[in-house]
């Protein structure tokens, strides 16, 4: 690498300075996102023949053959004794460009997430599908990681998890795991499903559902004595249901709610939000446990009923994303202004933290 600019060191930096994120584009200086907050770092510009360099260094040799061919690339890298990192490689203006996400080596428990603990109650069915949903940088990869840990310390059974790439690693504990990479181990998450099936899994953790054949496959699994895992990028619990039942055409929809009514088992959308009084973030979590009811609402497409529920639901361990908001903020966790930026009703958030909401106690 170039005197100038050393890839692994500055990641390692980037880790030690507790950046999630880092962003390296040509002719411009290196930035990493810290908090949820972009930065640019104090460092000379990186040049067209470093950012060659660096791409040469970090792309694996099975996509290497793709790089003139492909525009975007999704892979893994790893720094010995500091970090793996999810890596995009993309063009800008013609120019190679890099966005590296940290994924850290140790996998953390729920409780040390800050995540509600009754989401454990998930990992213990014997079938069905778990969603969890929010935007890009919410920690979805993060809690999967955590259920997966949570299985395998538990319970003797064989976990295949289909990523697209590898993010966390996992070491046998009661249970087996096999993880496999779309690009090098699978063609494609179709596929890895698909295949999967036939390798006796007990466990299938899909790293994203993108379309419907993903989306068809994954049900599928679900509907035949899996238990699913997968992420969605929505926002909220009701809109990932709209969402599922959108994807298919009007005429397939009545199926379709009938099998999601069956099958799914719970959603979890997540944001993070920054602390008050210290550096991190902490999670904010709409929780959704599929009753009989909501089954019924699903069935009856009345799925705006659903939100009622969730905020009636506390003995079902439901949780809505302005409690979980406002419990952050009542305990000091998070200020009043982190609290409403982060809210999708932010007239419902007010009124509770004004003490005169006057609906349902949530």
């Amino acid at each position: 690498m170039s005197e100038n600019f050393n890839l692994n060191l500055f990641l390692e930096k980037a880790v030690k300075s507790n950046s999630s994120d880092i962003h390296l584009r040509v002719g411009k200086r290196p930035i990493v996102r810290r908090d949820g907050i972009i930065l640019k770092v104090d460092s000379p510009v990186i040049t067209n023949e470093e950012m060659d360099e660096t791409v040469n260094q970090i792309i694996p040799a099975y996509l290497k053959d793709k790089l003139y061919e492909y525009t975007d690339l999704d892979f893994s890298y790893e720094v010995k004794n500091v970090a793996r990192f999810r890596v995009n490689l993309s063009r800008s203006l013609s120019e190679y460009s890099l966005v590296l996400r940290v994924i850290p080596y140790y996998i953390s428990s729920f409780d040390k997430l800050n995540l509600p603990l009754s989401i454990a109650n998930f990992a213990d069915y014997n079938n069905g599908i778990v969603l969890i949903t929010g935007p890009t940088g919410s920690g979805k990869s993060t809690t999967l990681a955590a259920f997966i840990e949570y299985i395998n310390a538990k319970y003797q059974k064989h976990i295949i998890t289909i990523e697209d790439p590898i993010e966390y690693m996992f070491t046998d504990k009661k249970s087996v795991i096999t993880q496999r990479q779309v690009g090098s181990d699978t063609r494609n998450f179709v596929s890895g499903i698909k295949y999967a099936l036939r390798q006796d899994p007990d466990v299938i953790l899909i790293g994203e559902i993108r379309d419907l054949e993903t989306l068809n496959v994954a049900l599928q699994a679900a509907e035949t004595g899996h238990l699913v895992f997968a992420t969605l990028h929505t926002n909220d619990t009701v809109q990932t249901v709209y969402r599922i039942i959108n994807m298919y055409p009007p005429e397939d929809r009545d199926v379709v709610k009938k099998q999601i009514s069956q099958t799914l088992r719970g959603i979890i959308a997540q944001k993070l939000v920054k602390k008050a009084n210290s550096l991190g973030r902490l999670p904010a979590c709409e929780i959704m446990v599929i009753t009989s009811t909501i089954k019924d609402l699903i069935i009856k497409d009345e799925v705006e009923s659903i939100y009622e529920l969730i905020k009636k639901g506390s003995f079902n361990d439901m949780l809505t994303m302005n409690e979980s908001l406002f419990n952050l903020y009542k305990n000091g966790d998070i200020t009043k202004e982190v609290a409403l930026e982060a809210s999708d009703n932010k007239n419902e958030l007010e009124q509770k933290m004004r003490g005169v909401y006057h609906g349902t106690e949530m």
